[in-house]
């Protein structure tokens, strides 16, 4: 029988509660691996024409059914439409000084968001499959983007040298956000089901500022549009890597409904469901370094163990990877972790 979608369990999923089939969940997948696996060529054309964007997301869309997703994992992200952005990988952004800021166009971004993302939504929209609704939105969250404005190894000198200058980034960055998902909720709100951005916090150890600093300065923001996607009648999924546990239980505060990211390194997906499964749906457990250094028939015996572990002590659970499927991740790896969620909803069945 061929997959039936069904994006109420995904939001069974971010409900808390356990979906009657297990969902899987992918953050990122890279057109690359898409086309690897369908064996068509379309990556080159998300930023093309109308013609163009037709044919990317009709081979898009169809990929996460025939994969046997319930949601369509899609955004559009603010940094790419930010002038001088690219900070976010490293290097100095275009604001430095209070003069830089005062010059930032900061007025004409909602604007030159829109003239990108508009068309990629409703190409998105126009090939939906039957059954299956979007999961994303407006990507981008409130530290990357300072990130990509300033640059990471220059923001503590501004909070040093012009702590007024610090809050005002955050401040206006929360304004932007705030415009842009507005006009996202009233466009889009019947495409997407599920509202999400990223904001990654965090490595291996510790967060990557201190979190005195993301209570202040971060978090205010995030409750502004978590507020304003809740109020739309739309659950959130949170997705940041790194060891964030000391700001946590301040963020499952603000409203979130799910958490998305894990390395096994930071800790075993156990801990995440035993410290936050009662609170949150919980969507991952599989690391990358498993899918990217074992043999196919190795991953496909883990990921059926231990999703049908995570499925028994989480209350609401999806299984993906703990991060995404960049290009480097084998096509074998990847279709591997997703036989070992076949398995597990055969084995439910039978």
């Amino acid at each position: 029988m061929a997959f039936q979608p069904n994006f109420q369990h995904m939001l069974d999923v971010l409900a808390n509660r356990r979906p009657a089939r297990l969902p899987v969940y992918e953050h990122i997948i890279s057109p690359k691996i898409m086309e690897q696996v369908l064996g068509v060529e379309f990556a080159a054309l998300e930023d093309g024409n109308a013609d163009d964007l037709n044919q990317f997301f009709t081979h898009y869309d169809r990929f996460w059914q025939e994969m046997t997703y319930d949601t369509v994992s899609y955004e559009v992200c603010i940094t790419g439409i930010l002038p001088g952005h690219g900070a976010i990988m490293g290097g100095a952004g275009p604001i430095q000084t209070r003069a830089d800021f005062d010059r930032y166009p900061w007025d004409e971004l909602a604007g030159r968001y829109w003239a990108d993302a508009d068309k990629k939504f409703q190409a998105l929209a126009a090939h939906m499959p039957g059954g299956m609704r979007a999961l994303g939105g407006v990507g981008n969250g409130v530290f990357e983007i300072s990130e990509d404005l300033v640059g990471f190894q220059y923001l503590p000198f501004i909070m040093v040298d012009d702590p007024d200058l610090f809050a005002e980034i955050y401040r206006k960055i929360g304004d932007l956000m705030v415009e842009i998902w507005t006009v996202f909720l009233q466009r889009y709100r019947d495409t997407f089901a599920i509202c999400r951005f990223g904001d990654d916090l965090g490595f291996k150890t510790s967060t990557l500022v201190s979190p005195a600093l993301i209570r202040q300065h971060v978090l205010p923001q995030y409750k502004r549009v978590i507020d304003l996607i809740k109020g739309a009648g739309k659950p959130f999924l949170w997705h940041s890597c790194g060891k964030i546990f000391a700001v946590m239980d301040d963020v499952i505060d603000l409203g979130i409904d799910a958490k998305h990211s894990n390395e096994d390194v930071i800790a075993p997906y156990d801990e995440w469901i035993a410290r936050y499964g009662d609170r949150i749906g919980l969507i991952g457990g599989i690391d990358v370094d498993l899918l990217c250094r074992h043999e196919p028939a190795a991953i496909v015996e883990e990921v059926f163990a231990k999703g049908r572990r995570f499925r028994a002590a989480a209350q609401g659970y999806a299984l993906g990877s703990g991060n995404s499927i960049p290009e480097y991740v084998p096509v074998a790896g990847y279709l591997a972790m997703l036989e070992g969620a076949r398995r597990i909803r055969a084995a439910e069945q039978t």
